[in-house]
């Protein structure tokens, strides 16, 4: 299986108070860690299918740190919604993160937006770095009859 994009210490770094208040277990009042450890991996496997219509699993394991950083607030975001949903604790707050958070996925898998891929140079491009945006890059040689002056050849 595939590695979450964001861990239960990412969400409790980033969200402390929410990560309590809404992974309470119904009975010990403790943080359920295995119910929003789930929650985080179900939030991964969603981010990837809705990427998967622009990007293929393995380009995805390629993402760079900036591109990482943006799927781990989008995951915690889904996943906070996840939790919240499974204890019936979700606040409105949550339901419009969660949303934001589907959209600008999507919009990524449109071609609205791009992840930065580590691994191969592009033809012509930065050396480590590359985009996916779902077409052909068509390399042309430099012409077999140039023109010179304004006359055809």
């Amino acid at each position: 299986m595939t590695a979450a994009f964001a861990t239960l210490a990412d969400l409790q770094e980033r969200h402390p108070q929410e990560v309590i208040l809404l992974g309470a277990d119904e009975t010990t009042g403790l943080l359920d860690e295995v119910r929003v450890a789930r929650a985080l991996e179900d939030a991964s496997i969603e981010t990837r299918t809705i990427l998967a219509a622009r990007y293929s699993a393995a380009e995805l394991d390629r993402v760079d740190d900036d591109g990482l950083a943006i799927l781990k607030i989008y995951v915690m975001d889904i996943a906070l919604y996840r939790v919240a949903l499974s204890f019936s604790r979700l606040t409105d707050e949550i339901r419009e993160r969660y949303q934001v958070a589907i959209k600008r996925l999507e919009a990524i898998a449109a071609g609205k937006g791009a992840l930065t891929l580590v691994g191969e140079q592009p033809a012509g491009g930065d050396a480590g770095a590359e985009t996916s945006n779902g077409g052909a890059a068509i390399v042309a040689a430099e012409p077999f009859f140039p023109r010179r002056g304004g006359g055809l050849w």
